[in-house]
């Protein structure tokens, strides 16, 4: 199974799967697609294309497999995404280096290494001719990386009691992730020319007064009771853009937000602070307009440790590594999508640095114990 994964793992990240929704202009992930359904049939798995994006120009497929009996919910379903960030700064970044037991490459880490270990897992399997009397689903999904069309296309494809998403955890069993919010406000204030004071309203300097109540907040957050395995919410000014000219007051001003959440926060709630906020500034100052909009989110995610899919992820680690203590990660994954389709899991992968950056990289040996340790739990959850 090592070797399998290793070779695997280098031809994945030989072809370039670069996230078109991040990178205009990329190649997206249909190669690697194509190549990967067609090694799974080299293995005698039977795999197929399923189509995520609505755009007929641009091929953006899911890889799905099937082992086992037909049977329309799944014991487990193995996930992984195939698309990756930018090249960035880093040199040949499809060209795989192995060195001191480290593999480079742009999505070494993440996520082409959890790919290779699902699929020399499900490969394992089915050497091994394991008797499953319930379905294993394996899947690499394409754009998590921006807005993960691969995931909220297969849960209307395929169904799960459980499931395992593989991410960089360093060989950690994650059962919690935070979750985001982007947030926009806007401030109005009135054109004049910057010599008629009388006449000209700021929104740049008004934007100045929503920028210091947003950081006593973000102070507030970190003050409260943090979240045992997350820590503390947070938020942080990501964008800002206002005025025409110089010689002008600004008529606008446009901050854009992101707002990191804790289970139990919601879209709802979010909105209501900052309104708050606004509210106040406009009490204190009759000039004052502003009003704010929720971009985009996405929710935190949560699962018990001793729920049916973590205590056996918890088991089946453990017998590989001998340790299985579970923690929280700060990113979010698209484990909360497949929780929200009613497929709750855990986050696993492998173990390496660089993530994004230009050393890239995954140890080896993780993504042996990766593939052995999922080998195991779909033989646990799936098997006889």
């Amino acid at each position: 199974m090592d070797a399998l994964a290793h070779n695997l793992l280098r031809d994945l990240v030989a072809i370039d799967s670069v996230n078109p929704s991040l990178v205009p202009g990329a190649r997206g992930e249909a190669e690697a697609a194509r190549f990967l359904c067609d090694w799974l049939g080299q293995q005698g798995i039977t795999a197929e294309l399923q189509e995520a994006s609505a755009d007929p120009a641009l091929s953006r497929p899911n890889v799905v497999a099937r082992l086992g009996p037909d049977h329309p919910r799944a014991g487990l379903l193995l996930a992984a995404h195939i698309d990756t960030v930018g090249a960035g700064d880093m040199p040949d970044p499809f060209t795989p280096r192995v060195r001191d037991g480290r593999l480079y490459g742009r999505g070494a880490l993440d996520i082409k290494s959890g790919v290779a270990a699902i699929c020399a897992a499900a490969a394992s399997l089915v050497q091994q001719k394991a008797k499953l009397i319930k379905p294993l689903i394996i899947a690499a999904v394409v754009d998590e990386e921006c807005n993960s069309l691969g995931a909220q296309a297969l849960v209307k494809q395929v169904s799960a009691e459980a499931a395992v998403v593989l991410e960089p955890t360093d060989l950690r069993l994650c059962i919690a992730h935070k979750g985001y919010a982007w947030l926009e406000v806007v401030t109005r204030g009135r054109a004049a020319h910057g010599s008629l004071p009388g006449e000209g309203r700021d929104a740049i300097a008004h934007m100045g007064r929503v920028l210091a109540r947003l950081e006593a907040l973000d102070a507030q957050l970190a003050a409260r009771a943090p979240h045992p395995l997350l820590g503390r919410a947070s938020l942080h000014a990501s964008l800002i853009k206002g005025g025409q000219e110089l010689s002008s007051y600004p008529a606008e001003c446009r901050l854009q937000i992101e707002r990191r959440t804790l289970p139990g926060e919601s879209d709802a709630q979010l909105e209501a602070e900052l309104r708050s906020i606004l509210r106040a500034l406009s009490a204190e100052d009759k000039d004052f307009q502003a009003d704010a909009t929720l971009l985009a989110s996405r929710s935190p995610y949560e699962v018990a440790p001793d729920a049916p899919i973590a205590a056996a992820a918890a088991r089946a680690l453990h017998r590989v590594t001998g340790s299985a203590d579970p923690c929280g990660m700060a990113f979010w994954t698209d484990t909360a999508l497949l929780a929200e389709a009613g497929i709750p899991g855990v986050v696993f992968g492998p173990r390496g640095r660089g993530l994004h950056g230009a050393d890239e990289n995954v140890e080896l040996d993780s993504v042996n114990t990766c593939a052995e340790v999922l080998c195991g739990l779909a033989t646990d959850l799936c098997g006889k």
